[in-house]
């Protein structure tokens, strides 16, 4: 790739940066279709956000993704956003138009997308989602749209579940119910489910042993495992699941669906999914990230 003068600039900002996947399977995208773009990672230091977003503008940049732990904050310094990041609080792609800075979440869509790409089409389904931060509200906006049966979140704090229950009652005609992670709760829900979504962290490398806190011998037949940690493809969960012959969705399907909308997003172009595809598998099954 030859950066040159009229070379145009996208990039990622969050902290830290060091193993993204990102710019790789960006770049390589880029190179693919021979677009006269370069992909840069910006570590920006915790306290400086909003240096940061005003260099967006101030630099003429086209775009960036945004990850850990700025995808809230940033909503704060845009101009506009996107119906679902204002829904959802957060953003993790923001375009600049001109100058307008602009948020877009592309998490949830990207989710139903690798769902689809399965074969698992929600609507009507009796849906378990394992959380209820962000990867969860984001995903479960699109679950309600798409008209499932039943929603019921787990989380530790059911709290936070039960305030995300509530606004996503407001937006649909869903029964949404939330409990916390006691046994006999995890038990009657899993035992009644015909899908299950892991929108936590547990299990991501390094702690690959670990699992939420649920017992494998709940699963039945016709029951659906995803789990959106990506890093390892097979988590844990994952395994379970496969091992009593279940169907299961690993998390690069999200991963590479939710980065081909940003690119579509950033570039107009529509994103090459299985080059993308290709360069996130390598590198996770080459060792060469942790995330």
């Amino acid at each position: 790739m030859q950066v040159k003068a009229d070379t145009r600039v996208l990039g990622i900002i969050g902290n830290p940066l060091g193993h993204s996947l990102s710019p790789q399977m960006h770049n390589r995208a880029l190179e693919h279709l021979r677009l006269n773009y370069v992909y840069v990672p910006f570590v920006v230091d915790n306290h400086a956000l909003k240096e940061a977003v005003d260099g967006i503008r101030a630099l003429g940049i086209d775009g960036v993704n945004v990850t850990i732990p700025f995808k809230e904050a940033v909503i704060g310094y845009l101009d506009d956003l996107s119906e679902e990041a204002r829904w959802c609080g957060a953003a993790n792609v923001v375009k600049n138009c001109g100058g307008k800075l602009v948020g877009y979440n592309t998490d949830g869509a990207g989710f139903m997308a690798s769902l689809q790409e399965q074969g698992v089409l929600p609507g009507g389904q009796r849906v378990v989602v394992l959380g209820a931060g962000g990867a969860a509200r984001a995903i479960t906006y699109h679950l309600v749209q798409a008209e499932v049966e039943s929603l019921v979140l787990i989380n530790r704090s059911v709290d936070r579940a039960e305030a995300l229950a509530g606004e996503l009652e407001g937006i649909g005609d869903v029964p949404v119910k939330a409990v916390g992670w006691e046994r006999a709760c995890l038990q009657e829900a899993i035992e009644e489910a015909d899908l299950l979504i892991n929108t936590t962290s547990i299990g991501m490398y390094p702690w690959i042993r670990e699992m939420p806190p649920l017992d494998p011998e709940w699963f039945h037949p016709g029951l659906v495992v995803c789990d959106i940690v990506y890093n390892p493809i097979q988590t844990r969960l994952l395994m379970e699941a496969s091992m009593r012959g279940l169907k299961t969705v690993n998390g690069v399907g999200m991963f590479v669906h939710q980065g081909a909308l940003a690119f579509q997003l950033l570039t107009g172009v529509a994103a090459p999914l299985e080059v993308m595809r290709e360069v996130v598998i390598h590198l996770l099954t080459e060792g060469n990230a942790e995330g």
